[in-house]
Protein backbone atom coordinates (compact mmCIF):
# COMPACT_ATOMS: atom_id res chain seq x y z
CA UNK A 1 0.00 0.00 0.00
CA UNK A 2 1.45 3.71 -1.05
CA UNK A 3 2.34 5.84 2.00
CA UNK A 4 0.40 8.69 2.10
CA UNK A 5 2.16 12.13 1.43
CA UNK A 6 2.89 13.96 4.48
CA UNK A 7 1.22 17.50 4.33
CA UNK A 8 3.24 20.51 5.29
CA UNK A 9 0.76 22.86 7.36
CA UNK A 10 3.15 25.38 8.13
CA UNK A 11 3.80 24.14 11.93
CA UNK A 12 6.49 24.05 14.17
CA UNK A 13 7.81 20.72 14.56
CA UNK A 14 7.37 19.31 18.32
CA UNK A 15 10.80 19.01 19.10
CA UNK A 16 11.59 22.19 18.05
CA UNK A 17 8.67 23.83 20.75
CA UNK A 18 11.55 23.01 23.36
CA UNK A 19 14.56 24.88 21.28
CA UNK A 20 16.02 28.19 22.03
CA UNK A 21 16.54 30.77 18.79
CA UNK A 22 20.76 29.50 18.65
CA UNK A 23 19.75 25.92 18.67
CA UNK A 24 17.26 26.36 16.12
CA UNK A 25 19.94 28.50 13.87
CA UNK A 26 22.46 25.81 14.37
CA UNK A 27 20.23 23.06 13.18
CA UNK A 28 19.91 24.43 9.95
CA UNK A 29 23.51 25.17 9.17
CA UNK A 30 25.68 23.37 7.36
CA UNK A 31 28.16 21.36 9.85
CA UNK A 32 31.70 21.87 8.91
CA UNK A 33 34.22 19.29 10.29
CA UNK A 34 38.09 18.89 9.77
CA UNK A 35 38.61 16.27 7.64
CA UNK A 36 42.50 15.04 6.95
CA UNK A 37 43.71 15.90 3.59
CA UNK A 38 45.10 12.23 3.40
CA UNK A 39 41.38 10.93 3.17
CA UNK A 40 39.99 13.04 0.12
CA UNK A 41 39.60 11.57 -2.97
CA UNK A 42 39.44 14.04 -6.38
CA UNK A 43 36.15 13.51 -8.16
CA UNK A 44 36.56 10.75 -10.88
CA UNK A 45 37.22 12.40 -14.36
CA UNK A 46 36.49 15.81 -12.69
CA UNK A 47 36.31 18.41 -15.84
CA UNK A 48 37.90 21.19 -14.60
CA UNK A 49 41.69 21.74 -14.48
CA UNK A 50 43.35 22.93 -11.05
CA UNK A 51 45.82 25.09 -12.37
CA UNK A 52 49.32 26.27 -10.69
CA UNK A 53 49.13 29.56 -11.47
CA UNK A 54 49.47 33.70 -9.93
CA UNK A 55 45.41 32.93 -8.91
CA UNK A 56 46.52 29.78 -6.98
CA UNK A 57 49.82 31.57 -5.70
CA UNK A 58 47.29 34.28 -4.05
CA UNK A 59 44.97 31.79 -2.98
CA UNK A 60 47.90 29.75 -1.09
CA UNK A 61 49.05 33.04 0.37
CA UNK A 62 45.88 33.49 1.57
CA UNK A 63 45.12 30.94 3.48
CA UNK A 64 48.74 30.85 5.10
CA UNK A 65 47.49 34.35 6.75
CA UNK A 66 43.73 33.48 7.15
CA UNK A 67 43.09 29.91 6.92
CA UNK A 68 40.36 28.36 4.80
CA UNK A 69 37.40 31.00 4.73
CA UNK A 70 35.26 28.85 2.46
CA UNK A 71 35.11 25.32 3.27
CA UNK A 72 35.34 22.77 0.17
CA UNK A 73 32.05 20.01 -0.25
CA UNK A 74 32.56 16.58 0.72
CA UNK A 75 30.70 13.08 0.20
CA UNK A 76 31.20 10.19 1.99
CA UNK A 77 32.57 6.98 -0.03
CA UNK A 78 31.91 3.37 1.31
CA UNK A 79 35.43 2.91 2.51
CA UNK A 80 35.77 5.22 4.63
CA UNK A 81 37.07 7.94 2.52
CA UNK A 82 35.76 11.65 1.23
CA UNK A 83 35.26 12.53 -2.38
CA UNK A 84 35.46 15.91 -3.17
CA UNK A 85 32.45 17.47 -4.86
CA UNK A 86 32.84 21.45 -4.68
CA UNK A 87 37.13 22.34 -4.19
CA UNK A 88 39.49 20.99 -6.09
CA UNK A 89 41.46 24.49 -6.13
CA UNK A 90 41.03 25.17 -1.91
CA UNK A 91 42.08 21.78 -1.40
CA UNK A 92 45.38 21.52 -3.35
CA UNK A 93 45.81 24.90 -1.83
CA UNK A 94 45.63 23.48 1.43
CA UNK A 95 47.90 20.99 0.67
CA UNK A 96 50.55 23.60 -0.67
CA UNK A 97 49.90 25.74 2.05
CA UNK A 98 51.21 22.76 4.07
CA UNK A 99 48.43 21.94 6.10
CA UNK A 100 46.89 18.47 7.01
CA UNK A 101 43.25 18.94 7.54
CA UNK A 102 40.87 20.74 5.38
CA UNK A 103 37.46 22.45 6.51
CA UNK A 104 34.28 20.68 5.08
CA UNK A 105 30.89 20.51 4.89
CA UNK A 106 30.20 16.73 4.67
CA UNK A 107 27.22 16.11 2.83
CA UNK A 108 25.17 12.88 2.27
CA UNK A 109 24.39 12.25 -1.50
CA UNK A 110 24.12 9.96 -4.23
CA UNK A 111 26.91 10.29 -7.21
CA UNK A 112 24.41 11.97 -9.61
CA UNK A 113 23.28 14.19 -7.23
CA UNK A 114 27.17 14.78 -6.49
CA UNK A 115 28.19 15.23 -10.56
CA UNK A 116 24.98 18.30 -10.55
CA UNK A 117 26.36 19.88 -7.59
CA UNK A 118 29.78 20.01 -8.42
CA UNK A 119 29.15 21.35 -12.07
CA UNK A 120 26.96 23.92 -10.49
CA UNK A 121 29.70 25.41 -8.66
CA UNK A 122 32.59 25.12 -11.14
CA UNK A 123 30.65 26.91 -13.85
CA UNK A 124 30.62 29.70 -11.53
CA UNK A 125 34.66 30.31 -11.94
CA UNK A 126 35.51 33.80 -13.92
CA UNK A 127 37.62 31.33 -16.77
CA UNK A 128 36.48 28.59 -18.02
CA UNK A 129 37.84 26.85 -21.50
CA UNK A 130 36.30 25.27 -23.57
CA UNK A 131 37.22 21.81 -22.98
CA UNK A 132 36.07 21.98 -19.49
CA UNK A 133 32.64 23.32 -20.52
CA UNK A 134 32.41 20.47 -22.71
CA UNK A 135 33.02 17.46 -20.17
CA UNK A 136 31.09 18.88 -17.54
CA UNK A 137 27.73 19.75 -19.83
CA UNK A 138 28.11 16.26 -20.74
CA UNK A 139 28.39 14.94 -17.14
CA UNK A 140 25.60 17.15 -15.81
CA UNK A 141 23.17 15.42 -19.06
CA UNK A 142 24.01 11.96 -18.22
CA UNK A 143 23.22 12.67 -14.32
CA UNK A 144 20.03 14.54 -15.22
CA UNK A 145 19.25 11.27 -17.44
CA UNK A 146 19.95 8.94 -14.57
CA UNK A 147 17.72 11.09 -11.83
CA UNK A 148 13.98 9.76 -11.70
CA UNK A 149 11.71 12.12 -13.71
CA UNK A 150 14.58 13.19 -15.76
CA UNK A 151 14.09 13.19 -19.42
CA UNK A 152 14.76 9.34 -21.34
CA UNK A 153 17.41 8.10 -23.63
CA UNK A 154 14.70 8.32 -26.40
CA UNK A 155 14.22 11.99 -26.23
CA UNK A 156 15.13 14.12 -29.38
CA UNK A 157 18.75 14.02 -30.18
CA UNK A 158 20.84 17.67 -30.75
CA UNK A 159 23.91 17.08 -31.82
CA UNK A 160 23.88 13.80 -29.61
CA UNK A 161 21.97 11.71 -27.77
CA UNK A 162 21.37 14.03 -25.46
CA UNK A 163 17.48 15.55 -25.74
CA UNK A 164 16.52 18.95 -26.65
CA UNK A 165 15.00 19.54 -23.68
CA UNK A 166 17.75 18.63 -21.70
CA UNK A 167 20.38 20.76 -23.53
CA UNK A 168 17.54 23.39 -23.02
CA UNK A 169 17.61 23.64 -19.53
CA UNK A 170 20.97 22.89 -18.76
CA UNK A 171 21.40 25.95 -21.34
CA UNK A 172 18.99 27.99 -19.28
CA UNK A 173 20.88 27.56 -16.06
CA UNK A 174 23.92 28.65 -17.85
CA UNK A 175 23.35 31.30 -20.61
CA UNK A 176 24.15 29.19 -22.97
CA UNK A 177 21.01 27.92 -26.37
CA UNK A 178 20.42 24.57 -26.15
CA UNK A 179 22.22 24.06 -29.74
CA UNK A 180 25.14 25.64 -28.09
CA UNK A 181 25.47 23.15 -24.98
CA UNK A 182 25.36 20.47 -27.53
CA UNK A 183 28.05 21.75 -29.54
CA UNK A 184 30.07 22.41 -26.47
CA UNK A 185 29.08 18.15 -25.61
CA UNK A 186 30.47 17.25 -29.20
CA UNK A 187 34.36 18.46 -28.29
CA UNK A 188 34.11 15.20 -25.82
CA UNK A 189 34.77 13.75 -29.16
CA UNK A 190 38.15 15.25 -30.15
CA UNK A 191 41.13 13.52 -29.39
CA UNK A 192 42.94 15.62 -26.64
CA UNK A 193 45.68 17.22 -29.19
CA UNK A 194 42.81 19.13 -31.39
CA UNK A 195 40.89 20.12 -28.15
CA UNK A 196 43.56 21.72 -26.44
CA UNK A 197 44.05 23.64 -29.66
CA UNK A 198 40.56 24.47 -28.92
CA UNK A 199 41.77 25.59 -25.56
CA UNK A 200 44.13 27.67 -27.05
CA UNK A 201 41.91 29.36 -29.24
CA UNK A 202 43.37 27.58 -32.26
CA UNK A 203 40.42 26.36 -33.61
CA UNK A 204 36.95 27.86 -32.71
CA UNK A 205 34.06 26.27 -31.71
CA UNK A 206 32.44 25.37 -34.80
CA UNK A 207 35.23 24.14 -36.78
CA UNK A 208 35.85 21.97 -34.06
CA UNK A 209 32.58 20.65 -34.17
CA UNK A 210 32.79 19.69 -37.55
CA UNK A 211 36.12 17.71 -36.81
CA UNK A 212 34.66 15.72 -33.74
CA UNK A 213 32.78 13.74 -36.87
CA UNK A 214 35.78 12.55 -37.95
CA UNK A 215 37.71 9.70 -36.53
CA UNK A 216 40.32 9.08 -34.45
CA UNK A 217 42.59 8.64 -37.05
CA UNK A 218 41.27 11.05 -39.14
CA UNK A 219 41.94 13.72 -36.21
CA UNK A 220 45.18 12.98 -35.77
CA UNK A 221 45.87 13.35 -39.85
CA UNK A 222 44.52 16.56 -39.69
CA UNK A 223 46.56 17.75 -36.09
CA UNK A 224 49.94 16.55 -37.60
CA UNK A 225 48.97 18.39 -41.08
CA UNK A 226 48.09 21.75 -38.42
CA UNK A 227 51.72 21.08 -36.61
CA UNK A 228 53.52 20.86 -39.98
CA UNK A 229 52.11 24.39 -41.93
CA UNK A 230 51.60 25.76 -38.50
CA UNK A 231 47.88 26.78 -38.93
CA UNK A 232 44.31 24.97 -38.54
CA UNK A 233 41.58 24.48 -40.43
CA UNK A 234 39.15 27.40 -40.95
CA UNK A 235 35.02 26.19 -40.91
CA UNK A 236 34.69 26.00 -44.11
CA UNK A 237 37.61 23.69 -44.79
CA UNK A 238 36.45 21.31 -41.67
CA UNK A 239 32.92 21.20 -43.39
CA UNK A 240 34.42 19.62 -46.51
CA UNK A 241 37.12 17.39 -44.52
CA UNK A 242 33.73 15.99 -42.93
CA UNK A 243 31.86 15.25 -46.14
CA UNK A 244 35.07 13.47 -47.82
CA UNK A 245 35.29 11.60 -43.98
CA UNK A 246 31.47 10.60 -45.22
CA UNK A 247 31.95 9.37 -48.04
CA UNK A 248 34.85 7.21 -47.23
CA UNK A 249 37.75 9.63 -49.17
CA UNK A 250 39.30 11.65 -46.73
CA UNK A 251 43.15 10.73 -46.84
CA UNK A 252 46.39 12.40 -45.23
CA UNK A 253 46.92 13.68 -49.23
CA UNK A 254 43.38 15.15 -48.97
CA UNK A 255 44.01 16.70 -45.68
CA UNK A 256 47.00 17.81 -46.78
CA UNK A 257 45.60 19.80 -49.92
CA UNK A 258 42.51 21.19 -47.88
CA UNK A 259 44.90 22.32 -45.61
CA UNK A 260 47.64 23.99 -47.99
CA UNK A 261 44.86 26.62 -49.49
CA UNK A 262 45.39 30.01 -48.55
CA UNK A 263 43.49 31.24 -45.52
CA UNK A 264 42.99 34.14 -43.52
CA UNK A 265 44.62 32.10 -40.11
CA UNK A 266 47.59 31.27 -42.40
CA UNK A 267 48.95 34.88 -42.16
CA UNK A 268 51.96 35.84 -39.70
CA UNK A 269 50.02 36.18 -36.21
CA UNK A 270 51.06 36.67 -32.74
CA UNK A 271 50.35 34.25 -29.91
CA UNK A 272 50.03 35.28 -26.23
CA UNK A 273 49.12 32.31 -24.34
CA UNK A 274 46.08 32.77 -22.27
CA UNK A 275 47.40 32.63 -19.38
CA UNK A 276 49.58 35.06 -19.45
CA UNK A 277 46.54 37.72 -20.81
CA UNK A 278 44.43 36.56 -17.46
CA UNK A 279 46.16 39.18 -14.62
CA UNK A 280 45.12 41.63 -17.72
CA UNK A 281 41.39 41.11 -17.81
CA UNK A 282 38.55 41.53 -14.84
CA UNK A 283 37.17 38.45 -13.74
CA UNK A 284 33.44 39.27 -14.69
CA UNK A 285 35.22 38.27 -18.52
CA UNK A 286 34.52 35.27 -19.48
CA UNK A 287 36.85 33.53 -21.74
CA UNK A 288 34.43 33.42 -24.61
CA UNK A 289 34.36 37.06 -24.12
CA UNK A 290 38.26 37.63 -24.33
CA UNK A 291 38.92 38.47 -27.78
CA UNK A 292 36.12 41.26 -27.57
CA UNK A 293 37.58 42.70 -24.21
CA UNK A 294 40.90 42.86 -25.95
CA UNK A 295 40.35 44.63 -28.73
CA UNK A 296 38.20 47.09 -27.10
CA UNK A 297 40.93 47.72 -24.60
CA UNK A 298 43.53 48.36 -27.53
CA UNK A 299 40.55 50.64 -29.78
CA UNK A 300 40.31 52.57 -25.88
CA UNK A 301 44.55 52.75 -25.89
CA UNK A 302 44.76 53.84 -29.23
CA UNK A 303 41.75 56.64 -29.21
CA UNK A 304 44.07 58.00 -25.88
CA UNK A 305 47.15 57.77 -27.56
CA UNK A 306 46.65 60.08 -30.21
CA UNK A 307 44.97 62.71 -27.53
CA UNK A 308 48.15 62.45 -25.08
CA UNK A 309 51.20 64.57 -26.80
CA UNK A 310 54.21 62.85 -27.11
CA UNK A 311 57.22 63.07 -24.10
CA UNK A 312 59.45 64.81 -26.67
CA UNK A 313 56.42 67.88 -27.49
CA UNK A 314 56.05 68.44 -23.79
CA UNK A 315 59.67 68.85 -23.22
CA UNK A 316 60.26 73.03 -23.14
CA UNK A 317 62.86 74.07 -25.44
CA UNK A 318 66.28 75.72 -23.72
CA UNK A 319 66.44 79.34 -24.14
CA UNK A 320 70.16 80.08 -24.78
Amino acid sequence: MREKPKLDLGLTAYDDLFKDDKEIKEGRLPKIYDIPIELIDDFPDHPFKVRLDEDMDQLVESIKDRGLITPITLRPKEDGRYEIVSGHRRKKACEIAGLSYVKADVREMSRDEAIILMVESNLQRSTILPSEKAFSYKMRLEAMKRLPGRPSKNSCPVGTNFGERSNQQVGDEVGESARQVARYVRLTELIPDLLDLVDEGKIALRPAVELSYLSKDEQKMVFEQAQDCDCTPSHAQTIRMRKFSEEGRLTDAVIESIMEEEKPNQKEKIHIPYVQLRKFIPENVSYDDTRDYILQALEFYQKYRTKVPTQTQNQPRKVR
